[in-house]
């Protein structure tokens, strides 16, 4: 088997903001931004990797989901329990001070983790944490 991955995708509940947030505070290139008002499916990758992109999507839009569970996601959001993506670059203090510039919710400094990397954690607008890690 050869397998990528492709897409990921993540909740939104304000497009505006997220979109403002994976743009400019992140750096990355917007592929795609479908749909009107809250209900946008907005494609998002790094520039010059076509073959990665995250999907910020509208969690209330799946027809699959009950009105409850709908709730749940939107507590979970709500919470910063719902969403999360890890991230790596290889100038992770450089990659902080520029989201960090952009008024992100900090969640956690660069670190040294016991378990051997060094990350820095974020939370975007839909409260989705970020986490950043130093590729070595």
């Amino acid at each position: 088997m050869d397998l990528t991955i492709h897409t990921t995708v993540l909740p939104h509940d304000d497009p505006d903001a997220s979109l403002a947030f994976y743009r400019d505070a992140l750096g990355f290139e917007v592929r795609s931004d479908v749909g009107q008002g809250r209900m946008r499916w907005i494609t998002v990758g790094p520039a010059g990797r076509p073959e990665t992109s995250i999907l910020l999507a509208p969690p209330a839009a799946d027809p699959g989901i009950t009105e409850a569970e709908r709730r749940t996601i939107v507590e979970m959001m709500a919470k910063g329990t719902y969403g999360w993506i890890l991230l790596a670059t290889p100038d992770l203090d450089g990659t902080f001070e520029k989201v960090q510039a952009r008024d992100a919710e900090v969640v956690q400094e660069p670190t040294e983790q016991p378990y051997g990397i060094r990350d820095c954690a974020f939370r975007d607008p839909a409260g989705n944490l970020i986490r950043i890690q130093e590729l070595r």
